[in-house]
Formats: C-alpha cells, structure tokens, sequence
C-alpha cells in the first residue's frame, strides 16, 4: 500500500486486521478484570450518595431542594470531567487519562468522608465527580478498540456490567454499613480498593487503533506485537490477517466534526438515548431510599433495603443486555428496553395514593429494561463514532448523561414537594417514551461491523 514505510512495519489498515485477528489470550482477561474494577467503584463512589442521605437528612435537616441538589452536583462534576477527559484521550491517549480520572475520583472519596456539612459534601462531590465522569467513556473506547466486531457487544458488556453490580452492592453495603459503622465509611470503602488499583493500570498498553491515528506506528506495532507473541505462546495460533479492512487515518480532532455527514444525527440520536435513559436511572436510584424516608416515612434500614431491592431488579436487566446486544442487535433491546420502562411509570401516572410496597414493584417491572440502556450505552456511542472522533463523542455524549443524571434528582426534588410522587413518576415514563420514538426513527443498528467500516472518517 502507499502508506507503507520502510522503517514502521506496520501500516494502518494492518493495524485494523491484526486487532480482528488476535486470538483472546491472557492479556485480554488481565485488561478485563482491570477495567472492570474501574467500573465496580465508579458505580459505588457515583451512588454512594444514596446510601448515606437518609441518615444526613435528620443530621443536616436537609430540605428536598438540598437532598436533590447533594445528588445534582456530582453530577454536574462529571459532566465537566466527561467533556474535558474525552479531549484529554483524543490529544494525550486512552491510558493517561484513565489513570488520572481514577486518582482524582480516588482522592475525593476519602474527602467526602471527612465532610462535615452540606455546603463541604457539596464541593467534594462536585471535584469526585469531575474524575468519575471522566473515566467510563475512556474506558469504554479503549474496551472496543481492542474487541472484534463479531462478538463486540458481549466482550465490552461483559466488562461494563460491573457497573451495574457495583450499583447493586453499594446499596446492599449500604444496609448494614451506614447504621452500624457510619456513613462516613461508605466512602471510605469505594476509595481504598479504586487507589490499589491505579499501580495495575500502568500495566495497561495503549490503544493501537489511537496509535496509528497519531502516525506513531512503531509504537502500536510493538503493542500489537507483545499481544500477539503472548497468544502464540499460550498456543493460539495466529490466523491470516483479513482482507480490504479499511485504515486508521490521521484526522485532526474538531469538536464540530461531531455534528458533521453521517455524525450530525448520530450524535443528537445517542444524546437523546443518554439523557431519557439517565434522568430516569439515577432519578430512581439516587432517590429511592429517601423517598421511601421522606415520603412514607419508613425507618433507615427499611429505605435502605428498598434502594438495594430496586438495584437488584436492575442487574437483572444488565444481565440480560450481555446476552441480547450480539443476538437481537443494539436497536431492538432499545426499543424493548425504553417502550417496557414507558409502561409501568405511565400506569402509576393514573393511579391514586399507594403504599410504599407498590410503589416499589412498580419501580422494578420497569427497571430491569431501563437497565437494558444503561449498561449497553457506552459501547453503542463508542461504535457511532471513529477512532479519531471516539473518546471525545463518547465524552461529550457522556456529558449529556451526566447532565440528565443531574437534573433527574432535581426534578424529583422540584416535583415531589408541589405535585406528588405520581407526578413524579409520570415524568420518567414519558421521558422513556420519548426516547422510544427517537430510537425507532433514528438509531442505526452497529451489530458484527468493524469499527472503521461502521464508522468512517470525515
């Protein structure tokens, strides 16, 4: 090819074909289980909130206003760290900026468990934010950067649903932490095992599809060739590189390039599935065991169960996206996902005054399908976008989840006090059935297709 030097070795389109070819090996479950620690304690430091407000109510007497907005401002955090951490990987790399979203998240738990008052746990979770939304859309470009096109969806969800495990498990640790040791020790907990993990993300290579859009080809064919040496070595052999695989070009990154050709309604489709899908999920689950405090007046410990029950029934959903993204394609399970989350919040809109039992088996016949979004997200923006364009779109569309996820307990906190907890309710439903709509008019299907024929260059 014309791209060939003498002094590289390898040229773009190579790099392509020998990421498809890469037999699976030890390395990929070491970068697997890495990566995944990432995603168990951004889920754990991200919700940990919920679990320690219940009792920071009585302490702090906290208004609605204030409960909404402690939740907010995380929020607001990560939509800062998301854009500016997606601009960081496109112009420094995937693994730098992973390392220091995971310092600065790290930090700023151990912070929050030495806060004192509303207005301190305010800023704090307002810097922690700033690393945790940084990290996932990071980790999820790098994930699929590496991953084949045939089986795409079930290596990268397979690492994300540690997300949904850790949103599960803080909520159960929950339980018996916050009214036996403090609620300071939640924080304590998602911090110490996130700053052990920082020495084994040193270990990580950088991505050689990013490599190459920097033209540094010595660099990525070193990367690609340690993987592939270690897989000849474990007895996987390496087979023919494929065929017309299109090249990794270097493109210089605009943030305009996101609303440009094919990209213009890609991004205002996943920007519209991030934000209905997140106003709903942390609307929930960040207010859940105070709802059931505030609004029926449960005890601590029974609220707190409640939050964990409703996490549970959204692992179920995360469960079941791993074994229906490469199957049915990402576009069906979001129309299944959005149109069965729709239907049980729109019915609770129409109902009268429940019990605190009901609302909760409402809340989880629609959560398990909000879950369906919510793991899968990342790896569908990541596929949308092309390698030059990926960490950033991801970032930014990231930023618009975080922002949803913001303004979601806010609403809760706006709404409740004025037109009820059906209204409430009411909202979220119609917010899945507009991202039902906009899904089935607008999403492309990205099942089994390499990432630059998927998406090419501008």
């Amino acid at each position: 090819m014309a791209d060939i030097a003498a002094d590289v070795g390898v040229t773009r389109q190579q790099v392509v074909a020998r990421i498809e070819r890469l037999p699976y090996s030890s390395w990929h479950t070491k970068m697997r289980w890495i990566i995944c620690t990432a995603w168990f304690f951004d889920a754990f430091d991200s919700l940990a909130i919920a679990a320690v407000l219940p009792p920071l109510i009585g302490m702090w007497h906290l208004a609605p206003q204030q409960i909404g907005s402690l939740i907010g401002i995380g929020f607001a955090g990560q939509l800062v760290g998301s854009i500016a951490a997606g601009w960081a990987a496109e112009r420094w790399g995937r693994v730098p900026t992973i390392l220091v979203t995971l310092l600065v998240f790290t930090v700023m738990s151990f912070a929050c468990a030495l806060a004192t008052n509303y207005d301190t746990m305010w800023w704090f979770r307002f810097v922690q934010g700033i690393g945790l939304g940084g990290e996932v859309p990071i980790m999820a470009a790098y994930v699929n950067e590496f991953a084949r096109a045939e089986r795409r969806g079930l290596f990268s969800l397979s690492i994300q649903v540690q997300f949904a495990i850790g949103l599960t498990i803080v909520a159960l640790v929950g339980v018996w932490v916050v009214p036996h040791l403090g609620w300071q020790w939640m924080f304590v907990i998602g911090g110490v095992p996130a700053l052990l993990v920082i020495p084994m993300r040193t270990t990580l290579p950088e991505s050689p599809r990013w490599l190459a859009s920097k033209s540094r080809f010595d660099e990525a064919d070193r990367n690609l060739r340690a993987l592939e040496d270690l897989a000849t070595r474990e007895g996987r052999a390496l087979p023919p590189l494929p065929r017309d695989l299109p090249a990794v070009r270097e493109v210089k990154v605009r943030l305009g390039d996101l609303f440009k050709g094919i990209y213009l309604r890609r991004t205002l489709t996943v920007w519209v599935l991030w934000i209905c899908t997140y106003i709903i999920t942390y609307g929930l689950t960040a207010w859940a065991p105070s709802l059931f405090r505030t609004v029926y007046k449960l005890p601590v410990e029974q609220s707190l169960m409640y939050g964990f029950i409703l996490s549970a029934a959204g692992l179920v959903g995360a469960f079941a996206a791993i074994g229906l993204i490469d199957s049915i394609g990402r576009k069906p399970m979001y129309l299944i996902g959005l149109g069965f989350t729709a239907l049980p919040l729109l019915v609770f809109w129409g109902l009268g005054a429940v019990s605190a039992g009901t609302v909760l088996l409402l809340i989880c016949l629609s959560f398990p399908f909000t879950s369906l979004l919510a793991l899968s997200l990342a790896t569908y923006t990541a596929e949308n976008y092309p390698t030059q364009l990926r960490a950033l779109g991801g970032g930014v569309a990231s930023a618009w989840q975080r922002a949803a996820s913001m303004v979601g307990p806010l609403l809760v906190g706006v709404i409740l006090p004025t037109w009820g907890l059906n209204a409430v309710f009411g909202v979220f439903g119609a917010f899945a059935a507009l991202g039902c709509v906009v899904c089935a008019l607008f999403a492309i299907e990205t099942r089994g297709q390499v990432l630059e024929t998927l998406s090419p260059p501008l």
